[in-house]
């Protein structure tokens, strides 16, 4: 797996990450909620206890201090990654336990960060559902 930081701020951290087949971040938690999103290809997902295939275009919240990972078997992905943190955090956390968060003064606007994703990697064949991942 490889990874690289598109942004990163006071308000949080963009991330893409590319999992080769057999690629995996392993369970671990963090103190802040991140939102996990497919863009490419497919694979797993755990939170918590629970375990579900993603495949492009679904997204996965994680919450703050559960411990998350993501995998794949046979199939590669990329994935981009929104972890927040400061004030944008404490409105996610909001949204999640069904309460209005608080109005916070926005933060003052920062200059555009410098960066791209990746070219994606030629998958060769397209793995079926039989095997173990989506497409």
């Amino acid at each position: 797996m490889r990874g690289q930081v598109i942004h990163s701020d006071a308000r949080g951290v963009v991330s893409e990450l590319a999992f080769v087949r057999g690629g995996s971040v392993e369970p671990h938690s963090n103190p802040n909620t991140t939102w996990f999103m497919v863009i490419e290809g497919g694979g797993w997902v755990a939170v918590g206890d629970e375990r579900e295939r993603v495949s492009a275009g679904e997204a996965v919240l994680w919450p703050a201090g559960v411990a998350h990972g993501a995998w794949t078997d046979y199939s590669e992905m990329r994935a981009v990654v929104v972890e927040f943190a400061g004030a944008d955090d404490a409105q996610v956390r909001g949204i999640i336990e069904g309460r209005a968060a608080r109005a916070v003064a926005p933060a003052p606007p920062k200059d555009r960060g410098e960066g791209a994703l990746s070219a994606p990697r030629e998958l060769g064949r397209d793995p079926t559902k039989a095997e173990g991942e989506p497409y």
